[in-house]
């Protein structure tokens, strides 16, 4: 039983899928599998009930669940207390986000950040992708974590996974009872989605627009929350990443798989060129690269 085991197990219990969860404890879905298994070989016991569709903790797993969560949070104090006693960083960090990336967990890696270097001033803001890589270009952001693969250019970027996007709609929308979408399906629905500054934006417009379809984009939103409560009130359907559509606000709503060749939405971040880059962002990137945010996951942001 080590820590990597128990990060495995705090994951695929909040996230009740192997595929979502390998991505982000960034192992691939057959090593996840096998080390939970090795884990379960050792216990003696299934942690974890598997279906073709979602996993769900045993008896034994929730047992197991809040002692596993205990043993991150004492490791992660003890690498914290340690880096404090040996490295004092001050200074400041500006970082951006776009809202639910759902990949990475930004509120957790700021707290985590703030523990081990509390003395650095962290500045956050939310915005869409496309005006967080404008901010980062003119110097008013250290790190962006993005929802785009556009308009990069050379700016240092780090891929941390994609997920497909999915159709959510009310229960008595037309395309509700359907299993999967073809494209010419969409030509005629009206859409709620976000401003062209996020990275969801452009994506489903271009996604639609390869195939014919040409999209009526009824209400434009700056936040999920707003989006799935139109959705939900019989204002119009939406593409969203597949996360946002487990989202409790999304309980009610309907999830159609959107045709196989859809694209999938992918999650970066990206920093300042090495050479202006401020001092603090190295060592948050570096607790990036260790775990995918604090281990209390508690969401998303």
């Amino acid at each position: 039983m080590d820590l990597r085991q128990m990060q495995y197990v705090v994951t695929l219990a909040d996230e009740r899928q192997f595929t979502r969860s390998a991505a982000l404890t960034g192992v691939s879905q057959s090593g996840l599998s096998a080390a939970i298994r090795s884990l379960e070989e050792e216990l003696g016991t299934a942690l974890f009930a598997r279906t073709s569709r979602r996993v769900e903790p045993t008896d034994a797993g929730r047992a197991l669940l809040p002692f596993a969560r205990s043993m991150l949070e004492q490791a992660a104090a003890a690498r914290d207390a340690v880096v404090r006693a040996t490295r004092e960083l001050s200074g400041t960090l500006q970082v951006g986000a776009e809202q639910c990336l759902g990949l990475v967990d930004v509120s957790g890696l700021l707290e985590r950040f703030h523990r081990r270097y509390p003395q650095v001033e962290i500045r956050f803001d939310q915005a869409g992708s496309h005006a967080l890589l404008d901010r980062v270009r003119a110097g008013d952001l250290d790190v962006a974590f993005v929802a785009t693969t556009e308009h990069l250019g050379a700016l240092p970027a780090t891929v941390l996974g994609s997920e497909p996007l999915v159709l959510v709609c009310p229960p008595e929308h037309p395309l509700a009872g359907r299993s999967r979408l073809a494209w010419e399906d969409l030509a005629d629905v009206e859409f709620i989605d976000f401003s062209q500054s996020w990275g969801a934006r452009p994506l489903n417009d271009g996604a639609c627009a390869a195939h014919g379809v040409r999209r009526r984009v009824r209400f434009t939103v700056n936040d999920v929350h707003t989006l799935l409560d139109l959705v939900d009130r019989g204002l119009g359907a939406a593409m969203v990443p597949r996360h946002v559509a487990a989202k409790p606000q999304a309980s009610r709503l309907r999830v159609v798989p959107l045709p196989e060749e859809a694209p999938e939405r992918v999650v970066s971040v990206v920093s300042t060129p090495r050479e202006r880059g401020a001092s603090a962002a190295p060592h948050l990137l570096e607790l990036l690269a260790g775990g995918r945010g604090g281990p209390g996951r508690r969401g998303a942001a």
